[in-house]
């Protein structure tokens, strides 16, 4: 990756981050992006959650060996 060949990348990056926004914004800036990384692995977290409680919507029904055979079976 780029930033891994080139580790001044990440310090020119950082320098044009603070050029943007100014020093005063990025304390804001950082914690509005930490809220929301907060937020998005708590959604994560509850949606694992419910898949591994959800039951299946449908009970399946057991294959009868004509259903098994399909197209390959003989026809009359």
């Amino acid at each position: 990756m780029f930033l891994k060949d080139h580790p001044l990348a990440i310090v020119v990056i950082l320098l044009l981050i603070l050029l943007l926004f100014g020093s005063s914004k990025l304390p804001d800036l950082a914690r509005n992006l930490g809220r929301s990384m907060r937020i998005v692995k708590k959604e994560v977290r509850e949606m694992r959650a419910d898949d591994d409680t959800a039951a299946p919507s449908a009970p399946t029904t057991p294959q009868t060996p004509a259903d098994q055979a399909g197209d390959d079976a003989p026809k009359a």
